[in-house]
């Protein structure tokens, strides 16, 4: 089945595995979904992934989840902000910061997908795809 939104689709899937307390959730493979799971990991939200390459461009990420001790989700929230009916694009002073810095904004700038602290450092702006707390 074709999906018109594969970063909601992304998203969605992490959302409902978290409220089923799953230990981890398979989603198919894109270049940027596996970025998304690359920043995912090293801010720290997630506590792996895994990516099988079925063929030459299909393929499946495994991303295992992380939950603290008393069983709830390291992940408290995600919201897809730029939509395919209504992008939304900033420059570098105008990527979000909430949560104390807690919360990581995902931008996807002219030299990849990276996070919002990241992009403000190299000083570059881009399509604010989606926030994650």
């Amino acid at each position: 089945m074709a999906v018109s939104d594969p970063l909601a689709d992304f998203l969605t899937r992490i959302r409902n595995a978290i409220k089923a307390q799953h230990r981890y959730v398979d989603i198919g493979w894109s270049k940027m979904k596996q970025a998304l799971a690359e920043i995912l990991k090293n801010q720290g939200f997630i506590e792996n992934y895994l990516v099988k390459m079925d063929e030459s461009q299909r393929g499946t990420i495994r991303l295992f989840l992380k939950y603290t001790s008393n069983r709830s989700s390291v992940i408290q929230g995600l919201k897809r902000v730029s939509k395919p009916g209504l992008r939304k694009y900033i420059g570098h002073q105008d990527i979000p910061s909430f949560y104390g810095n807690m919360g990581v904004s995902i931008v996807s700038t002219s030299q990849g997908v990276m996070h919002g602290g990241e992009a403000r450092q190299k000083r570059i702006g881009g399509e604010l795809l989606c926030l994650v707390w």
